[in-house]
């Protein structure tokens, strides 16, 4: 197998940002497309790939109908309609690397943007930032491939290994990629065309995603064995379930500190911890009705945990201490606190000195001129599904980008020249992948 050489990169350069400007006016139309839903982004993604002589399939998939075997969560409030997901191959010359590069669209609306000061499906520049809906998180991801794709066509380069390119509907558990995967589309490496959430752009590489677990507790206490309508003369005959929840959230305190002291990765090192644990919402009782003794205390909560620690054993640990704290109080002996799991995400991780990891990294650094560093602090990563669910080593990268409306930003935007840089490192690594 051959590998890319310097004469193919500084063609591929020259070639790309001869074509800049009609891959930025790409971006724009495929933005105003996504104001027409989800199903007439993805036709016209479809469109662009046969339009360059990929073999082209939409695959059909309910929403949260695939799950990799160590997660779960609950069905949740989910549309029941088909989302459709756009699969374009381009097959290799012979028995090079082959290479999966995903993405997904997101074509409608789903937050307010009443508040944003450009139209969110225009397109426009402003000091080197393009401005749109889900243009970050992750229509550029999108774009890219395509534009990737004509500027080999465009350079007549013949790849050795297949390339596989995937729009994966995403949003709203729509869980393309398990679709995907499931029809059968395997590859020796993966590229997530996603920007990191640092703000770093493409001098972040995400290799590693944390696992995550949410959870609800519920505590039941008992009402005094009165009729009046307050409770406070007679709330020493009483359960509140507000001091026993108290004792729980006390030894989930004391989990959280110990757990922090014994689980170590070395990745974490840079925030200080390697696993968190925390309450985040307490619910019982009626604010306008304080007289009156709740019969339930309900928390919710979560867990962050590193990518070398298993899902079911860090389950167990939370399991075990809110049994003990039941087993140590009388009245939770006989009315236990109930656990709830919401959702289990397990982690992940590809280590740096991986083939693809350098291949990806010397690309950047190609293009960049900047040596790119691993991001280990984002949870929940789509990098996790073609590892977890194929085995196929995957990688995130992206442009530079901010106000991410899904992490509650507004104006989404994303850098013009990193969306550009982008374009060219995806070319880079697929011949120098493929070859």
């Amino acid at each position: 197998m051959t590998t890319g050489t310097a004469s193919d990169d500084s063609n591929l350069n020259t070639l790309i940002q001869s074509k800049r400007e009609h891959y930025v006016d790409v971006l724009r139309a495929l933005l105003s497309k996504s104001a027409q839903g989800e199903e007439a982004l993805q036709d016209e993604i479809a469109g662009h790939f046969t339009r360059l002589g990929c073999q082209v399939e939409s695959i059909s998939s309910r929403p949260n109908r695939f799950a990799l075997p160590s997660d779960f969560a609950p069905p949740g409030d989910v549309p029941e309609d088909d989302r459709v997901s756009v699969v374009a191959v381009q097959p290799g010359t012979s028995d090079g690397r082959s290479i999966f590069v995903f993405a997904h669209p997101e074509g409608e609306p789903v937050a307010d943007t009443h508040t944003w000061q450009h139209d969110p499906f225009a397109g426009t520049v402003e000091n080197g930032r393009m401005y749109g809906w889900a243009i970050a998180d992750d229509l550029s991801g999108v774009v890219a491939m395509i534009c990737a794709h004509d500027a080999l066509r465009s350079a007549g380069l013949q790849l050795s290994g297949q390339v596989t390119y995937a729009s994966t509907v995403s949003k709203r558990r729509a869980q393309g990629i398990y679709a995907v995967l499931e029809k059968g589309y395997h590859a020796d490496a993966a590229l997530y065309l996603h920007p990191a959430e640092s703000g770093e752009g493409l001098g972040d590489i995400k290799s590693r995603a944390s696992g995550i677990l949410r959870f609800r507790i519920t505590v039941h206490g008992q009402l005094p064995d009165t009729g009046e309508p307050t409770h406070t003369p007679f709330s020493h005959l009483s359960i509140n379930p507000i001091d026993k929840a108290w004792q729980i959230y006390h030894a989930i305190a004391d989990l959280d500190e110990g757990r922090a002291r014994r689980i170590h990765h070395p990745a974490y090192d840079e925030i200080g911890r390697s696993t968190n644990l925390h309450i985040t919402h307490i619910e019982a009782g009626d604010a306008n009705r304080a007289g009156r003794v709740s019969p339930t205390a309900v928390m919710t909560g979560a867990l962050a945990f590193p990518p070398n620690e298993d899902l079911t054993e860090v389950q167990r640990e939370l399991e075990t201490t809110v049994q003990q704290v039941c087993e140590s109080d009388p009245w939770l002996r006989q009315h236990p606190a109930q656990l709830d799991w919401l959702q289990g995400i397990s982690g992940v991780e590809i280590s740096e000195q991986s083939p693809i990891y350098q291949t990806v990294a010397a690309a950047i650094h190609d293009v960049t001129g900047t040596s790119p560093k691993t991001q280990s602090l984002h949870a929940a990563s789509e990098i996790r599904t073609p590892i977890l669910f194929s085995g196929i080593p995957t990688l995130g990268f992206g442009p530079l980008s901010g106000g991410n409306t899904q992490s509650g930003g507004t104006d989404e935007w994303v850098s013009v020249d990193d969306f550009i840089n982008m374009v060219e490192v995806v070319a880079k690594v697929i011949v120098d992948w493929c070859g």
